[in-house]
């Protein structure tokens, strides 16, 4: 089991890249993480990975390694899944995405309810608003409220959800109410952005057709709580799904932008990777998921999901 454990933790390092990125992704030290690579190196009796100051390197023996490490470890957990299928009870630790707003408001109160259903398993969650990879993160399932285009992934559709523009009243009265999408050009819109997003254009419903805008804004974020805490205190308009200003919008604090102008909704889905045998333990997180997410949604407004 020591040497499974190694090979796991290898992978981990090549497909980071370095030592300290795999320890806290496998919740280790980075020195634990070179002890267990020195171990391994030790056993095998040779070299795995070039290190330098500014950089680690699987050697070419490393790499021919790597690659035998992940078809063990695919069969491993094969026969795994297999024998948990058999048995019909999940078991084993399940690493969970989802955004930091759903996974704290919607998701995480889930979570417990599961564990108690099904005792045998384990779940990390790890909350971002960017889109990890989740075969390089090693992320077992993904909630996502995306445009999902990728068919290497099983995609569990949950809902389509409602989003809506949103400003503070405050906003509106020192800068003015936006009669048509074009408006926005004249307005600071804050946006969630990060590397990779597509969030600096927003797209609206004209006419029933998908109106994509280019839109610009003195502030941006990478965490949408803060673009709500922004809208909030009069900073801009900003593009949220319904769920997550709901009582906003009851209380007046936001009111909406546009109505008649939606934005397009956005598809909320649990995806996971293809195989050819789906973890029990990642079937059961799905099964119990979808339908609980839905009704929470729902009990925040029976707006909320198109």
């Amino acid at each position: 089991m020591a040497l499974l454990e190694n090979m796991r933790i290898f992978v981990r390092v090549v497909e980071l890249g370095s030592l300290s990125a795999a320890g806290r992704n496998l919740r280790m030290s980075p020195a634990m993480v070179s002890h267990r690579i020195q171990q391994l190196e030790a056993h095998l009796g040779v070299r795995l990975l070039n290190r330098t100051t500014r950089q680690l390197q699987a050697t070419e023996t490393g790499m021919d390694f790597y690659q035998s490490c992940l078809e063990v470890l695919e069969a491993v957990e094969r026969a795994h899944s297999s024998i948990a299928a058999g048995s019909g009870v999940p078991s084993g630790s399940v690493r969970v995405t989802a955004p930091l707003g759903f996974g704290r408001r919607i998701l995480s109160p889930l979570v417990p309810d599961f564990c108690a259903a099904h005792p045998l398993v384990e779940v990390r969650l790890r909350l971002s608003d960017h889109l990890l990879d989740l075969l390089r993160e090693a992320v077992d399932v993904a909630v996502r409220m995306a445009a999902l285009k990728d068919s290497s992934f099983v995609v569990r559709k949950i809902a389509d959800v409602r989003r809506v523009l949103v400003a503070a009243p405050s906003y509106l009265s020192e800068r003015g109410r936006p009669s048509v999408p074009a408006d926005l050009s004249g307005h600071n819109c804050l946006l969630l952005r990060f590397p990779g997003t597509q969030q600096y254009q927003w797209s609206v419903l004209e006419g029933g057709e998908p109106v994509k805008l280019p839109v610009s804004g003195r502030f941006d974020a990478d965490d949408g709580d803060v673009l709500t805490g922004w809208a909030l205190d009069g900073r801009g308009i900003a593009m949220k799904p319904l769920w997550e200003v709901a009582e906003h919008l009851a209380s007046g604090a936001l009111v909406p932008v546009l109505p008649e102008f939606p934005p397009e909704p956005v598809t909320l889905a649990v995806l996971y990777p293809h195989r050819a045998l789906v973890p029990a333990k990642v079937r059961a997180f799905a099964d119990h998921m979808v339908p609980k997410i839905k009704a929470a949604l729902t009990a925040i407004s029976p707006d909320t999901i198109v």
